[in-house]
């Protein structure tokens, strides 16, 4: 095979231990390779680097489960350039297993051109992606914590979720704690109702007739200390995530003009995909890169389903969100695309696929620094041929047992 790295290393990263190999020019023109075992603390992580910056390394792959890759990265990437490797692309090819030899083999197979890098974000992105990640983290564990109230009002008989949207509304939250406290007449308890609840009150009255105990109290305290809990944190990373984000509010401000993208998922998508397109060759690559597209399933000119591969799951689940709420938006090219997609394909993939157009558009956006204009809600009919689009609608009301007649209205 043709040589294109001259200076090459690969690295078999582990939580306690990087083996590392190397291959060099030698004498007579033959290739030379040194296998090295490092630890992986940090004196011992600068051994490593200076002895591939000694040996003039101008290229790095390194395969890594989890986490273990990142320590090693960063002391790595200002000196040499630094490929992660996808573990699933080296093992589709054949080697012996250990943890020497696969640094061997991800050294040759580096040297040679045969693998891709991952994309790895800059340190600032990085720092942002570490924050909106841990934010989304808090903000499900206080969901879930939402959850288990519920389910201590519903063991004690109180039925407030019957009644409000939420259990946590404001109104709700004050008849908890008035529950907490003491309070048990579900009359007094009803009469807390805000706003909108309060033509809700008889009802409110049935349904805070339960057997609120004292251990019902208790966990219901801690419940919602860790609810409050849960709130600051999400509030303070918020703040800082703002601080961090600054330097790409442009694009933040650019996103939000999408149907269904709010702040929140704005700065996700910021702090997974980057500022810069310039990474991704085509929007269908950072489609394919993130799992939001279908795979290819072919054999012998049969196409079978392809379910989308693993991406991002963290981009994932913010663009599923932000596509069944563009789904819930009146008049817009993503609502109508769910709308003809739900009834065939089923809620789940209608949302995937919304989430698929919405990540096109932000590539599209970010790429072009240009706020997002909607193709309307009849995109979709006005590309069809009148007199089909005609025909369809007038067999599916014969299908109904209608008879058509059809009169043209005439113009002024």
């Amino acid at each position: 095979m043709r040589r294109l790295i001259e200076r090459c290393a690969g690295l078999d990263v582990h939580r306690d231990t990087v083996a590392a190999c190397v291959r060099v020019p030698g004498e007579g023109g033959e290739r030379q390779q040194e296998v090295r075992t490092f630890g992986t603390m940090t004196s011992q992580l600068v051994a490593l680097r200076e002895w591939l910056v000694g040996l003039g390394i101008t290229l790095v792959g390194m395969e890594s489960t989890g986490i273990y890759w990142r320590p090693v990265f960063a002391q790595l990437e200002d000196h040499v350039e630094c490929w992660l490797l996808n573990a699933e692309h080296l093992h589709n090819v054949p080697g012996r297993k250990t943890d020497v030899a696969d640094s061997v083999w991800i050294c040759e197979l580096t040297e040679h051109g045969l693998v891709r890098p991952s994309f790895v974000p800059p340190k600032p992105i990085r720092v942002l992606r570490d924050l909106t990640r841990y934010r989304t983290v808090v903000a499900r564990e206080r969901g879930h914590e939402i959850q288990r109230l519920h389910k201590v009002l519903e063991d004690a008989g109180i039925k407030l979720s019957s009644v409000a949207s939420k259990v946590l509304t404001a109104s709700g939250r004050d008849m908890i704690e008035a529950l907490v406290a003491g309070t048990r007449d579900p009359e007094v308890l009803a009469e807390m109702a805000r706003g909108r609840m309060r033509p809700k009150i008889p009802q409110l009255v049935e349904a805070l007739q339960g057997r609120f105990g004292p251990e019902h109290a208790l966990v219901a305290t801690r419940m919602l200390a860790r609810i409050d809990h849960a709130e600051e944190v999400v509030t303070s990373l918020s703040a800082q995530i703002k601080e961090v984000i600054a330097p790409w509010e442009h694009q933040v401000d650019l996103l939000v003009t999408i149907p269904g993208v709010g702040r929140r998922i704005a700065e996700v998508i910021v702090a997974e995909i980057g500022p810069d397109m310039g990474r991704f060759a085509t929007s269908a690559h950072l489609a394919s890169w993130a799992g939001m597209c279908p795979g290819n399933n072919e054999s012998a000119g049969k196409h079978r389903s392809g379910k989308t591969r693993k991406g991002s799951r963290w981009l994932r689940v913010a663009l599923v969100e932000a596509a069944h709420a563009a789904a819930r938006s009146k008049g817009t090219y993503l609502s109508s695309q769910y709308a003809r997609l739900r009834g065939r394909r089923g809620p789940a993939k209608a949302a995937v696929a919304v989430g698929h157009s919405i990540l096109v558009i932000a590539y599209h956006i970010i790429s072009n620094q240009e706020r997002y204009s909607d193709l309307g809600a009849d995109y979709f009919i006005a590309r069809q041929s009148k007199e089909t689009y005609k025909n369809r609608l007038v067999a599916q009301l014969e299908r109904m047992g209608h008879k058509v007649t059809l009169e043209p209205i005439a113009t002024a």
